[in-house]
């Protein structure tokens, strides 16, 4: 069950013909559970992949032309919520989309959208189909589960374009990150309880997914990152987190990098603080708000045109002036951040906050989605409505970790003698290939 800013939570299930067409369904529910539908649209029109982004590395650009939007309701209230909607907002051509007092007729389809008739009456629904302008699959092998049986699985993943934090930029904005990957219906990750009940779903009959336990926001211990993360505006980065219950401090690792493979790294921000109890979302059902307090901060330039940038920054604006070198922790505490890298001292930031298990029975963290403008959620109306990547819950604090978080980067030596920086072991789970789009 995905949750969009909004918040809005949905399922998807896209499917690509070999002749450029596509058929895709999005179903929308009233809860975050993905149990109780509200309306589904179903999509059609044509895909071209381009050329490989320039903005948005590893990724590839594409056009997009949608030939019809239909729309089904799946309840009275769904109807007439949608309904008021259109008529409000709309122009000449949809205000009479649905003459009100209309019965709800149980699998109807109305036509949002035609290219024929040049009819659009779905911006009103903050519609758009963006996502396809960027696209990228991504392969890799999931050892097979049963202790008996050796070898792996081909897993397919397919990541589309992010949405728009804001809603009223949802219409025109045109992607530079990704959405959570969606799993293709033959090689997915298994188990998975929702692939086959969404690949199965149409129009008509909506998925409803099985029930999830929800679980108590449980913070403490360490979270990491479970793959190399891309956030607009072309960042790629690692996350590991320590949060430590009793006293409500918490520890942040930051690992940036300049690829989609999160293997040339640029720098490291380690930041520290305290954040408040916890107490349940009113606009996110099974979300909790907190509020984050950043009091420290570190940064480590690992490589020179980072170093170059950090050396040149306005004096007493990043650290002590010209004084960064490769490989070099310095704290930017006493200049009240690094102004070079958006970072203010002190901070506070206003989150939100998610815990569930996957089908695996892994504690997941799921903590709000960074605004798209690259701004920071420093007042209430700013707090998200939707989430990042999950971190997973690393088992107690092992003694792995304490390597690649104590800054020092130890490991193998490079070609000149000088110590290389030690990989984050999760930043390779998956074997990325940018092939051609398919869908089996």
């Amino acid at each position: 069950c995905e949750v969009r800013p909004g918040p809005e939570f949905l399922t998807r299930s896209y499917l690509f013909y070999a002749n450029r067409l596509f058929k895709a369904y999005q179903f929308y529910y009233w809860d975050p559970s993905c149990r109780d539908p509200s309306y589904s649209l179903v999509i059609k029109g044509k895909l071209r992949l381009r050329q490989a982004s320039w903005i948005t590395r590893g990724a590839t650009e594409a056009d997009y032309h949608l030939h019809k939007v239909g729309i089904v309701f799946h309840s009275q209230k769904a109807m007439r919520e949608v309904a008021a909607w259109i008529n409000q907002t709309s122009g000449e051509g949809c205000s009479g989309f649905l003459p009100p007092g209309r019965t709800w007729a149980p699998g109807a389809l109305y036509e949002l959208l035609s290219a024929k008739t040049e009819r659009d009456c779905t911006a009103a629904l903050g519609f758009a189909m963006h996502e396809l302008s960027l696209v990228r699959v991504e392969k890799h092998y999931q050892p097979l589960l049963q202790p008996q049986q050796s070898g792996s699985r081909l897993v397919e993943e397919l990541y589309l374009g992010d949405i728009h934090t804001e809603w009223v930029e949802r219409l025109h904005y045109r992607p530079t990150g990704y959405q959570r990957p969606m799993q293709s219906a033959v090689h997915h990750v298994h188990p998975c309880p929702a692939c086959g009940i969404i690949s199965r779903a149409d129009e008509h009959h909506p998925p409803i997914l099985p029930v999830r336990a929800q679980l108590p926001m449980q913070l403490s211990g360490s979270w990491v990152s479970t793959h190399c993360e891309v956030r607009p505006a072309v960042l790629f980065l690692t996350r590991y987190f320590i949060f430590h219950g009793n006293n409500h401090t918490w520890e942040g690792y930051y690992y940036h990098y300049s690829d989609p493979l999160c293997k040339q790294p640029t720098f490291t921000i380690y930041a520290s603080g305290h954040y408040t109890q916890g107490i349940p979302s009113s606009k996110v059902r099974g979300g909790t708000e907190l509020a984050f307090k950043v009091t420290q901060a570190r940064v480590t330039p690992v490589d020179q045109v980072t170093v170059m940038m950090l050396n040149s920054s306005e004096p007493g604006s990043c650290g002590l002036t010209s004084s960064w070198s490769t490989g070099v922790e310095q704290d930017i505490t006493p200049t009240k951040g690094c102004l070079a890298l958006g970072i203010k001292l002190p901070h506070t930031e206003y989150e939100l906050f998610k815990t569930e298990q996957d089908t695996k029975d892994r504690s997941l963290l799921y903590i709000g989605e960074r605004p798209t403008d690259g701004s920071s959620p420093d007042s209430p109306d700013k707090r998200p409505t939707s989430y990042q990547a999950p971190l997973i819950q690393c088992a107690g604090a092992p003694e792995e970790f304490s390597n690649y978080v104590s800054l020092k980067y130890l490991g193998k030596k490079d070609a000149n003698g000088n110590e290389a920086l030690k990989p984050l072991p999760v930043a390779f789970l998956l074997f990325i290939a940018l092939l051609f789009l398919r869908w089996d």
